[in-house]
């Protein structure tokens, strides 16, 4: 098989692990400068079998998609660091909001422009668990798609055979590329940080970045143009602005309810056989287990 053009999806998301009283907005949305930002774990799992493919065939390339503010830069960095060539940042206001139809209709948009072999994403964002990106975007441009993605076994005369983790076992399947294909939590971690790719790629920023950056930098950016991250805004794709932000989303959130668990009352059990017998019979009485 010839070189692949992959785009990988991937998201900043919230921290989930540290979510606070402040997490969500009065309208329902992600109050995303309260919570610390990561790069979503299954897009890290997709970006590594984008990566394998690109060792695998020769002048394949791997390139990320994302959508989000200024600050989601800084995952494409990140996939720059591990094996990615490079990145592209859908910000605009025109965005804030978006549902996942609107999201996938504005990162249809931008594949359209960019061009593809294959579409990589992970499974689902832990910031919303709809698992429905992925599959929209398929829809949207009317691509085949394989779901629940654990490792892409062949790749071979247009078409790839991929093993997919179902709740009840396991099944392989043949598609025909260009396709998009969704990744699992359980495949493969992604690669660590190769620490020369951190040196060549640390300074590599977004145009709206290198606006804050000192003369020095936009001299040492003429002669290295790898170190430019694509920043692309509504004016660059074509969309219909009824189908973005918040008025493109139909999804609307109607309350809001922050559950707070607290320990009313401990009790300690010395290290015997009676003190976990008795506590085993109490949790059955109470219908807690069994």
């Amino acid at each position: 098989m010839k070189g692949l053009k992959i785009v990988v999806l991937a998201k900043q998301v919230p921290d989930t692990r540290n979510v606070g009283k402040d997490a969500m907005k009065a309208d329902g949305t992600v109050n995303r400068a309260a919570l610390p930002a990561i790069f979503n774990p299954e897009d890290l799992n997709a970006l590594e079998q984008a990566l394998r493919l690109k060792d695998r065939f020769e002048g394949s390339t791997v390139e990320i998609l994302t959508m989000g503010p200024g600050r989601a830069a800084e995952i494409i960095r990140e996939a720059m660091y591990r094996g990615a060539d490079g990145g592209f940042l859908l910000s605009d206001r025109a965005f804030a909001g978006s549902d996942t139809l609107a999201t996938s209709y504005a990162i249809s948009c931008a594949l359209k422009k960019l061009g593809y072999d294959l579409i990589i994403c992970g499974r689902q964002a832990i910031d919303g668990d709809t698992a429905q990106v992925g599959p929209q975007v398929a829809e949207k441009l009317g691509l085949p798609q394989v779901t629940y993605t654990e490792e892409i076994l062949k790749a071979e005369a247009g078409k790839l055979t991929i093993r997919r983790r179902l709740e009840r076992g396991v099944e392989s399947v043949e598609c025909p590329v260009p396709c998009v294909i969704t990744v699992n939590g359980s495949a493969a971690a992604c690669r660590p940080r190769n620490a020369h790719r951190v040196m060549k790629y640390k300074n590599a920023k977004t145009p709206s970045e290198a606006q804050e950056s000192n003369e020095d930098y936009l001299t040492m950016t003429s002669t290295r143009p790898y170190l430019k991250i694509h920043e692309w805004t509504v004016q660059n794709i074509e969309t219909d602005p009824c189908q973005l932000g918040l008025f493109g989303s139909p999804t609307k959130v109607k309350n809001i309810e922050n559950v707070v668990f607290q320990a009313k009352e401990a009790k300690v059990l010395k290290p015997n056989d009676e003190d976990i017998d008795a506590m085993m019979k109490e949790l059955i009485v109470n219908h807690t287990i069994g």
